[in-house]
């Protein structure tokens, strides 16, 4: 899977908005402009929580001190700007960066979830060769390095894929860009608006356009006033395949574990992404 663009900061919108509200108007941004937005990549918009790979120190979270500005082991957006050694706000007064996800840590539990720090692997919801249809299989960390992914499930922004249930929670990372779009609109309000509500590529929370200098530019549905979750997505139904070979592995996965369950539907297709479920 050819590795798109991380995200490293807040990612602009492609229109310029009105002030004081998330609309949409009709002119194009001059950010969105000078990446050739035109001859751009666009890619799905996944709904999610974004997720970073990468290598850090060992830390232990301190409740009186680390909860103050930042801790010691936040980690500033790659595009983060500096000043004296200080990181900076941009326009819309965001900092962007990461904390380390503390595996014995409640807080992070689903996105613990989907990473065995014993096999150093992840589960990744991606593309499959064939066309049309998706994969579900682990990756080794290694591979994820320096990359960021949006983590998807049951219990993360209200589920709007619909995976899983309460009693067998499912979450997935997908790496940004994975989806890319086969029949795009054009960079018009009206011919976009149109695409998001009659289009099945557009049943998705947005557009996220990856350009050739590695800017990202976006398009939510509700800068166009449109609404989000819907009851059916793109993305929850189209077809899936589970590739898990455990004999891969020296490592024993936890029973209950998401790993255990989706190494048992090694081979397993499902009609439609939210159809994959586990065994009671």
């Amino acid at each position: 899977m050819r590795r798109r663009s991380a995200v490293q900061r807040k990612v602009p919108c492609l229109f310029v908005t009105e002030p004081f509200k998330v609309l949409a108007t009709e002119t194009i941004c001059g950010k969105a402009l000078a990446a050739d937005i035109h001859n751009a990549i666009p890619t799905e918009k996944v709904d999610g929580t974004c997720c970073y790979v990468t290598t850090y120190k060992e830390f232990a979270w301190n409740i009186e001190e680390d909860f103050k500005p930042v801790p010691d082991t936040w980690i500033p957006a790659k595009d983060l700007e500096f000043s004296n050694g200080n990181p900076l706000p941009d326009e819309n007064g965001h900092m962007p960066g990461w904390v380390p996800v503390d595996k014995n840590n409640k807080q992070y539990c689903w996105h613990s979830s989907v990473i065995n720090y014993e096999a150093e692997i992840a589960l990744v919801l991606k593309r499959h060769a064939d066309p049309g249809l998706l994969e579900i299989s682990p990756v080794p960390l290694s591979e994820l390095l320096e990359q960021t992914l949006e983590l998807i499930g049951t219990n993360i922004n209200a589920n709007p894929y619909g995976l899983g249930s309460k009693k067998h929670p499912v979450h997935l990372l997908v790496p940004h860009g994975a989806f890319e779009i086969k029949n795009p609109p054009t960079l018009k309000p009206n011919d976009l608006r149109s695409w998001f509500e009659s289009c099945s590529e557009g049943k998705a929370e947005g557009i996220v356009w990856h350009c050739h200098d590695g800017c990202l530019i976006k398009l939510h549905r509700h800068h166009l006033d449109l609404p989000w979750p819907l009851a059916e997505t793109y993305l929850n139904s189209q077809p899936v395949v589970i590739s898990f070979n455990r004999t891969k592995y020296e490592c024993d996965f936890e029973p209950k574990s998401l790993f255990h369950h989706f190494s048992n539907l090694d081979g397993q297709r499902f009609d439609r992404l939210k159809d994959v479920k586990f065994d009671a």
